[in-house]
């Protein structure tokens, strides 16, 4: 079946003064391999063009623009050193899906260096990738044994989860948490390990059949085929397998000569007339990349969001919600406040009242948990009628740093609690929150989540840090939280936008200042607490600085 060419709504980017190769378009797990094979790979490099020169990164043009890269890598995780601005509005619902894009070409065209180059190149945080390889569908045992003699086909739409590929875009679009099977090529099947992605403010999704699904296409924002010469493609499909995946030359051979190509020519090339834009020689083709990255440059500057202003005029006549609950204000109590409210108090005694009082919150939180009637037996071998947790687990969420103080007396009145941590961080030049960092124990949704911060004025990190927990599918009546101090615009902004969180706290003062500072307040909690100097005007008290 002859492919078709391009149509005139699928602009095709002009070639590069130097059509550079790239390299293998998948990530893969490596495999022992051969001399003999290992030679044949090294002798196939030298068929490939010379990989054009690699320019630095475009600084963004947006308000968030910073020198640093947006990502720090570990050997163990991915920590986000630029925040995510809210996808949100003031209603506490998402008023902007992440933008996605869609890249799909031939077998070996170089997809995966073209992502690679347009995430590099468009600097924002936040970005996430998303490979059609990991959802190819579990074989069954007869398929297992025809694969491993070169005998399956893995280039036909049928060997693809299209299910699972539209559920988890969607979610993903939706700013949810999703689960994405890791699959092994070696083995052909899926790993027990799952990946977990989530906050995407922009998805790259690459695959030979990205635009194989009418469903599919549909959510797509923007979508790119990369046309690499065929003869480029074989030689770059030989030493991948070849050095990568164990394979011998006749076996890959024989597999392209009856799958791949045929599979290029009937599904995929044709695909290339409902691509926004062709882009030839993939990775080598710069003006492509820049000429796409400025596309989405204005794409997202035109989703900015302004949600704190929304919150300072929004619902403040109200009443105070019934899912406020404050502390009994005993002399106890009262006189804790005296102490740490004022500026005089040492900073030992500071952390000392604010221990006892975040130990008095905690246990009054507790009262709010599901109970049901149990009974026991005594040591005197009599019964006795009392009450059990209703629940699964109880997990904690400190939003740093501040948060973070309350988790020792968090500990100390829960056995075994499970702690997670949010870093939310407000953007000098916006003034809106950013989420930069979250860390969550496995299976959240099916816990009664306590979350903690020990100043709420506005509500703008509370409100995200709730998003947040909602979007890791826990439901909203089971997230808890709990502040030393609120200011009734942050206890109406959070109960406006989620009914059904209950808000706990030790006092509730009435005004907020210009600055978003709680008067009468308490100051900088972290900053007296950590004993670290005062942030700028302008940060809020529960969102500023840095961890500790």
């Amino acid at each position: 079946m002859a492919a078709p060419p391009a149509s005139a709504d699928a602009p095709r980017l002009p070639l590069p003064p130097a059509a550079a190769g790239d390299g293998p378009d998948r990530p893969v797990e490596r495999s022992e391999t051969s001399c003999e094979d290992r030679s044949n790979a090294e002798s196939l490099d030298r068929l490939l063009p010379a990989v054009g020169t690699r320019r630095s990164p475009r600084k963004r043009t947006t308000s968030q623009c910073k020198s640093e890269p947006p990502l720090l890598r570990t050997s163990k995780r991915t920590i986000y050193t630029a925040g995510r601005p809210p996808w949100y509005n003031e209603h506490g619902t998402q008023s902007k899906e992440a933008f996605a894009i869609g890249l799909g070409g031939g077998s070996a065209s170089g997809k995966t260096t073209v992502a690679r180059m347009i995430i590099e190149a468009l600097d924002v945080p936040w970005v996430v990738l998303l490979s059609m390889d990991s959802f190819y569908k579990v074989l069954t045992t007869q398929q297992q044994e025809q694969a491993a003699h070169n005998n399956f086909n893995f280039d036909h739409p049928d060997a693809f989860d299209f299910d699972l590929i539209v559920s988890t875009l969607k979610k993903l679009k939706q700013g949810k948490s999703v689960k994405v099977p890791v699959y092994d090529f070696t083995t052909h099947s899926r790993k027990k390990d799952w990946k977990t992605l989530y906050g995407a403010n922009v998805i790259i999704f690459e695959g030979i059949m990205a635009f194989a699904d009418k469903t599919l296409l549909e959510l797509l924002d923007m979508k790119i085929f990369v046309d690499t010469d065929s003869d480029i493609r074989l030689v770059r499909r030989l030493r991948r397998d070849i050095s990568e995946r164990g394979r011998d030359i006749e076996g890959v051979i024989k597999q392209y000569n009856k799958f791949v190509k045929p599979a290029f020519d009937q599904y995929i090339q044709p695909t290339m007339r409902v691509a926004d834009i062709v882009v030839p020689w993939g990775s080598g083709n710069t003006v492509a990349i820049d000429l796409i990255v400025q596309h989405m440059h204005s794409q997202l500057e035109e989703r900015e969001l302004s949600v704190r202003a929304a919150l300072a005029s929004a619902h403040q006549c109200h009443p105070l919600p019934q899912t406020l609950s404050v502390l009994k204000s005993t002399p106890q109590v009262r006189g804790m406040h005296t102490i740490i409210r004022d500026k005089e108090t040492s900073r030992d005694e500071f952390i000392f009242y604010s221990k006892r009082l975040m130990r008095l919150l905690i246990e009054h939180a507790l009262s709010f948990l599901p109970f049901q009637d149990c009974v026991v037996q005594t040591p005197q071998g009599q019964d006795y009628a009392g009450k059990c947790y209703a629940g699964k687990q109880i997990t904690g969420v400190s939003i740093l740093r501040a948060g973070e103080t309350m988790e020792p007396a968090l500990r100390a009145v829960c056995k075994d609690v499970r702690i997670g941590t949010i870093l939310i961080q407000t953007n000098q030049l916006t003034g809106e929150p950013e989420l930069h960092y979250l860390r969550l124990p496995k299976d959240i949704s099916d816990d009664h989540v306590i979350l903690m911060d020990c100043t709420v004025s506005t509500g703008a990190a509370a409100m995200m840090a709730v998003r947040v927990l909602l979007d890791h599918d826990v439901p909203e009546d089971k997230i808890f939280l709990l502040s030393l101090l609120m200011a009734e615009m942050g206890v109406h902004s959070v109960a406006y936008a989620f009914p059904q969180v209950r808000i706990i706290t030790t006092a509730v003062d009435k005004h907020v200042s210009d600055l978003f500072r709680i008067i009468p307040g308490i100051g900088n909690f972290g900053d007296r607490y950590f004993g670290t100097d005062a942030v700028p005007d302008g940060s809020d008290e529960e969102e500023a600085a840095s961890t500790s």
